[in-house]
């Protein structure tokens, strides 16, 4: 029987007009996988139709690795949950548009499931600066917690049994609330491995946004 058939990981990456080099990027890091049992499904939250056309075109260079599906625009959680319902593999991965994976995250990730239905993982974070290895706490956006002690959406891999039992809301911190929801119903595990490259030195993330709101916070 096709391989195809019988898929490992599905790897979600919804974009929205997210620049195609670094679109690119992300892509050929998953490809790039020790692991390759896998399929990515490229989720175009609405983007300009010059990055569409551009997504698709690469998107038919490697068809047995690569689904390009364009949605109306509603947010990265809305579109996840759209990959779910779309997936054929047995766990579900997911990756930002602008950051990458090392060549072993899926295979390491995989060995997780051994110890847990859902994991989060630390990450290897690029910044400019020191200030951006922060972000805005979910309880208050007012103040800021270390990324390390976050959960962090595209670090986010699990049984698909999880991600069709609970679904993604669109809010700030929808990670965290859907881990939370998870550890509920789930055995779940953060992970210490980094295997996931995190650039926060990229600037028009909802992040980087969430603390340049903060500047105008009296």
């Amino acid at each position: 029987m096709n391989q195809q058939n019988h898929i490992t990981v599905s790897v979600l990456m919804a974009i929205y007009n997210t620049p195609f080099e670094l679109a690119k990027r992300a892509i050929d890091s998953v490809l790039n996988q020790d692991l390759q049992n896998f399929e990515l499904l490229i989720l175009d939250d609405g983007s300009n139709l010059a990055l569409g056309e551009k997504l698709l075109q690469y998107c038919q260079i490697h068809e047995n690795k690569l689904t390009y599906i364009r949605i109306k625009n509603n947010g990265q959680s809305q579109a996840i949950n759209r990959g779910v319902h779309f997936s054929r593999g047995q766990y579900i991965a997911i990756i930002d548009a602008d950051d990458e994976y090392k060549h072993n995250h899926l295979s390491s990730s995989l060995h997780e499931m051994q110890f847990a239905d859902l994991t989060s993982s630390l990450t290897e974070t690029i910044v400019d600066d020191e200030a951006d290895y922060y972000v805005p706490d979910k309880y208050d956006l007012k103040k800021n917690i270390h990324v390390d002690d976050c959960i962090l959406f595209a670090t986010l891999f699990g049984k698909k049994e999880v991600f069709k039992a609970i679904s993604f809301k669109n809010m700030y911190a929808a990670d965290s609330h859907f881990y939370e929801e998870a550890s509920e119903l789930y055995l779940v595990k953060k992970s210490t491995k980094r295997t996931y490259i995190y650039y926060r030195n990229i600037s028009g993330s909802i992040t980087a946004k969430l603390k340049e709101d903060q500047l105008f916070v009296a």
